[in-house]
């Protein structure tokens, strides 16, 4: 073979390889993340923060009351609300696969207006048009009735969408197996297909109780009494009285010691159902 026909040398690339351009994006990311942190810390006024959000002296007259009164009305809120929505949910969401038309449709019309609706307005409508069409009608539970009411409207929706597609996700085969026994279909679904469906949902259903955890802050606009006042409520009532928003802090940290525990689980729960997965 001649020297002209002998194969060339591929040049070598000049420039930086792939992995040392994503070391080098990361360096620059967190290079801006401390500039930015630094930036804040440097340019904030540190002591009118203090004084605004952090007097001892009001957070300490907020205790026990916070905690008994306040937190306690919360999660008593949240975990109503939250039974009547997954009761209600579940309802829907076999209405929603039903074979029956009316039915069918009647879960589409409630789904779409309740997701559509802010839940502003949902509070609002059990607390003034509820008593103006059924005079005299008083919902069961009196406050706490009304939040559970007005919270499971909300949730049912999101939750119908939530459980119907943890029954789809069962194999249909669990279906014909536990029909092949001489199961009806409507024990099949309550005994073999809707446990199944919930081992698959648990995740997005814990996170609906974080959304409605934070969304119980929505009952002072039904008018509760001094007793009946959960964290937000109780945090602005008592900003309002101090001139100070230590309190609205104080109950913000109130939330977080709920939320991101179960944010905790959530994450848990859906890396577990990975594992199963693979």
């Amino acid at each position: 073979m001649s020297a002209d026909t002998e194969p060339k040398a591929t040049p070598r690339r000049k420039g930086l390889t792939r992995r040392r351009k994503r070391a080098l994006s990361r360096g620059v990311q967190y290079a801006v993340f401390v500039a930015a942190v630094i930036a804040f810390a440097v340019s904030a006024d540190w002591d009118r923060l203090q004084n605004q959000f952090a007097q001892a002296d009001v957070a300490e007259r907020m205790f026990p009351d916070v905690i008994t009164l306040a937190l306690k009305n919360t999660v008593l809120y949240t975990v109503s609300g939250f039974a009547v929505g997954l009761a209600l949910g579940m309802v829907i969401a076999l209405m929603r696969l039903s074979s029956v038309g009316p039915y069918r449709w009647l879960a589409g019309v409630y789904i779409e207006i309740f997701r559509g609706l802010p839940a502003l307005l949902i509070f609002i409508f059990i607390g003034v048009a509820v008593p103006l069409a059924f005079p005299g009608t008083e919902i069961v539970g009196g406050t706490y009735g009304k939040v559970a009411l007005a919270l499971g409207l909300v949730a049912a929706a999101y939750m119908a969408e939530t459980i119907r597609a943890g029954i789809q996700a069962v194999p249909k085969g669990q279906m014909e197996a536990a029909r092949s026994l001489g199961f009806s279909p409507a024990r099949a679904m309550v005994s073999i297909i809707i446990p199944q469906a919930f081992r698959i949902i648990l995740p997005p259903l814990t996170n609906e109780l974080v959304l409605l955890f934070k969304d119980s802050s929505l009952v002072l606009f039904l008018g509760v009494t001094l007793a009946e006042r959960e964290l937000s409520k109780y945090g602005r009532d008592l900003a309002s009285t101090t001139a100070n928003s230590t309190p609205i802090l104080v109950a913000g940290l109130c939330y977080l010691l709920v939320t991101i525990p179960l944010g905790f689980v959530v994450r848990r729960m859906e890396a577990k159902a990975q594992e199963a997965v693979k």
